[in-house]
């Protein structure tokens, strides 16, 4: 190998690696930023280095948390983990139907529903906000959790995943047999197709939890009571109490904190589920 080639082959070598070590330390750093800033006091918080621990108060600042404004960030979480629990288990049910529909049936305009289905993927979720609040309002249901419910079950990439995913890896040959043995659609769906459609189905479930969960401008416009705001809204609130009112200042250690609590959950969620992540699933199914 001449001396050129090997420089080339270097060069290919490293760049990946420093650019994916750049990638790791843009989202690592923020992280980092949060678990070293839940530890801190107030004044550490303000005059300690950034990235570096001061005097250890974690657990002090979680027992203020709990107890500031009556313990209302114990609500907002529960509200949080009820809205976006609800709107993961409604929306991956919605798109396993539909995907599976559009992947295993022939009907008039389905040719017309993929490319809508596609064209609602670019439409941006917060231009929807707005229409979807003055539909709701007509409904008088504005100002409940089915305000921030019923909005998140529509997952137009979710059902395209589910489609394509069901096209690959639920054979037709599979169903075929299934229906020579008179089994009906229903059951063929439920105990056939739905648990090889399981990677697809939990990840749908994820990308839905986490949407739901860190969703703000949908909350912020159809809530108004406090006592429903979710984590995203109510630390927020209190972030904005905290810059305008000198006397508030305390609250910037409650919101890191309660930043760093609410990634908590979707982590042990990603840890759960993550074995449901397997290829090759339907690998046996005609055997």
């Amino acid at each position: 190998m001449t001396s050129g080639a090997a420089g080339n082959t270097t060069a290919r070598t490293w760049l990946p690696h420093v650019l994916m070590g750049a990638g790791i330390l843009y989202f690592l750093v923020p992280l980092l930023w949060v678990v070293i800033a839940a530890t801190k006091s107030q004044p550490d918080l303000l005059d300690s280095p950034a990235l570096w621990f001061a005097d250890f108060n974690l657990l002090e600042n979680i027992e203020q948390l709990f107890s500031e404004d009556g313990g209302v960030y114990g609500a907002w979480l529960v509200n949080t983990a009820l809205y976006a629990g609800l709107s993961a288990l409604g929306a991956t049910a919605l798109a396993a139907a539909a995907g599976y529909g559009l992947a295993r049936f022939s009907f008039m305009g389905k040719r017309f529903f993929e490319t809508a289905l596609l064209g609602m993927i670019m439409v941006p979720a917060t231009a929807l906000v707005l229409p979807t609040y003055l539909i709701l309002s007509e409904l008088d249901i504005v100002n409940t959790m089915w305000a921030v419910v019923l909005p998140s079950l529509l997952s137009p990439f979710g059902a395209y995943l589910v489609r394509v995913y069901v096209d690959e890896s639920v054979p037709v040959e599979l169903i075929d047999a299934a229906r020579i043995d008179r089994a009906g659609e229903l059951r063929i769906f439920w105990q056939i197709a739905m648990p090889m459609m399981r990677p697809a189905l939990v990840t749908v479930f994820l990308f839905t939890l986490v949407a739901t969960w860190n969703n703000y401008f949908l909350p912020l416009v159809m809530l108004s009571d406090a006592d429903l705001y979710p984590l995203t809204v109510g630390l927020t609130t209190w972030f904005n109490t905290a810059q305008q009112d000198a006397g508030n200042r305390m609250l910037f250690n409650l919101v890191v904190t309660g930043s760093l609590l609410a990634i908590v959950p979707l982590v042990v969620a990603f840890v759960l589920l993550q074995r449901f992540w397997r290829s090759g699933a339907a690998a046996g199914a005609l055997k």
